[in-house]
């Protein structure tokens, strides 16, 4: 059925939540995973003598370095065995990508449902426009808030 896995992670409570998820439908799969963490394109501020960073690039990579390490080894605790992949850029247009090159079968994500329209509005769905773009199925784990 599905023998290739991309499992979207950016170390979230949602992301958590599908990395378990994943971990526990590889019990009956025995896919190839992949973890995939997008660190995104840093944040900058225009002033007199150009752009400059709110947050370097450098530290944003290296935090999301982490999450990857973090969902490689709880992955690898529950007996999943998971390539890494860590790009900086756009989430879905990332995930797209990666999941074209690799070939894979299914995507999994997380997702928190947010409690507001504006909040909706505000943050965007990466599920909602990853459905769009995406080579393959998709598995979106879904966290409800408290």
């Amino acid at each position: 059925m599905y023998s290739k896995v991309l499992l979207a992670y950016d170390g979230s409570e949602s992301g958590r939540r599908a990395l378990l998820e994943c971990a526990e439908i590889n019990d009956l799969l025995h896919a190839e995973i992949h973890l995939l963490a997008v660190a995104p394109i840093a944040a900058t501020l225009f002033v007199a003598e150009g752009f400059v960073a709110d947050v370097p690039q450098e530290e944003e990579n290296e935090r999301f370095s982490e999450v990857l390490k973090e969902g490689l080894e709880q992955l690898k605790a529950r007996g999943v065995t998971a390539e890494g992949h860590l790009v900086t850029g756009d989430a879905v247009r990332e995930i797209s990508r990666l999941a074209h090159e690799l070939k894979v079968d299914l995507i999994v994500i997380g997702h928190t449902h947010h409690s507001s329209r504006l909040e909706r509005w505000w943050k965007g769905s990466v599920g909602a426009s990853l459905v769009e773009e995406a080579p393959c199925n998709i598995l979106i784990v879904v966290q409800r808030p408290a």
